[in-house]
């Protein structure tokens, strides 16, 4: 690995993202066991009147926290990095990941993708999972000349998963739902500039010591700026991790992609990449950080990623929804 590869990892490693944010629980608490979840976001002074049928036909209340501490303050660390590692748990989560590709060209590109995790219960049976993923763009090259780069910045494509999940599916993990991509970038060099859906699926079996599992994504353009070409694209997710004591993990890292519309030589992305994480506590907040390194043999021949080092640093917040919306 060269020695800027390294020397990017080490830079991020400073980085922590802590949030304390407000509670929303029913009138009458109504507690969930389940490992699902369901992603929403209100800002920090939401009231909102939900139309629908409620425990006890009773409205939400919606207040601040009087603490900073988290239900998840109690928890064993190895049981918090079991949940924040799978897809349609049942906490709160705000992920900021960081991406350091170096290129085949020589040049690096770097990203920040902030995803929070918001879970709430619809009934006791049904969760249903909102995963939005925004992406932030520091350094993205583009050759303007032979062997001449220049470099641009800004927000990428917004990307919106929705799972149903069962709320009751013991060791498995199971998932189903629409995906979306909404062309918010600032720049025509950081985003696609078309409207995308698709379907995405996730499967896979938890245990104490182990979670091995698959989570697809497919986007066809239905939409957008006419000039720019459509778009037929897969991203997906293989999940292998190993669970080891006081909160420690180890495992596959890196996400298969796929571009449908390239010549066949650049169709595939494939990583082989190894993480590991730990979960921390600062005082009651539960953090977990984790450091993985990654290596393509298979990426498109013209500006393909072939390295990359990526930081990844997730606290648990508060649960703003406590219970289910509907009896």
């Amino acid at each position: 690995m060269k020695s800027n590869l390294i020397a990017s990892s080490a830079t991020l490693v400073g980085f922590l993202v802590l949030s304390v944010t407000p509670r929303i629980h029913a009138t009458e608490r109504v507690d969930v066991n389940t490992t699902n979840a369901i992603d929403e976001s209100f800002g920090s002074n939401a009231h909102v009147a939900l139309r629908f049928p409620l425990q006890d036909s009773k409205n939400l209340s919606y207040g601040a926290v009087t603490d900073s501490s988290t239900e998840q303050g109690d928890e064993s660390a190895s049981e918090l990095n079991r949940k924040l590692s799978n897809p349609v748990s049942s906490i709160w989560s705000i992920s900021s990941q960081f991406n350091n590709f170096e290129l085949n060209n020589g040049q690096w590109s770097n990203n920040w993708n902030f995803q929070p995790v918001l879970p709430v219960g619809l009934t006791k049976d049904w969760n249903l999972i909102t995963r939005p993923v925004m992406p932030f763009y520091n350094i993205v090259p583009r050759e303007t000349s032979p062997n001449e780069f220049a470099r641009e910045a800004g927000l990428g494509d917004l990307a919106l998963l929705e799972l149903l999940s069962p709320a009751n599916s013991g060791n498995w993990v199971l998932g189903a739902g629409p995906t979306a991509i909404f062309p918010t970038a600032t720049s025509g060099f950081t985003g696609q500039g078309k409207w995308q859906l698709g379907p995405s699926v996730v499967v896979g079996y938890l245990t104490k010591t182990y979670f091995i599992g698959v989570f697809p994504q497919q986007w066809w353009s239905i939409g957008g700026e006419h000039g720019r070409p459509d778009t037929n694209q897969m991203n997906l997710q293989p999940i292998a991790t190993l669970f080891f004591r006081e909160g420690w993990s180890f495992g596959y890292s890196g996400n298969i992609l796929a571009d449908w519309t390239a010549p066949s030589p650049d169709v595939w992305t494939v990583p082989i990449g190894l993480g590991l994480g730990k979960v921390v506590k600062f005082g009651r907040l539960p953090v977990k950080i984790q450091l993985a390194v990654q290596y393509m043999p298979v990426h498109p021949r013209i500006s393909g990623q072939e390295w990359n080092v990526q930081l990844q640093v997730t606290p648990v917040i508060p649960k703003l929804i406590k219970g289910v919306l509907f009896q």
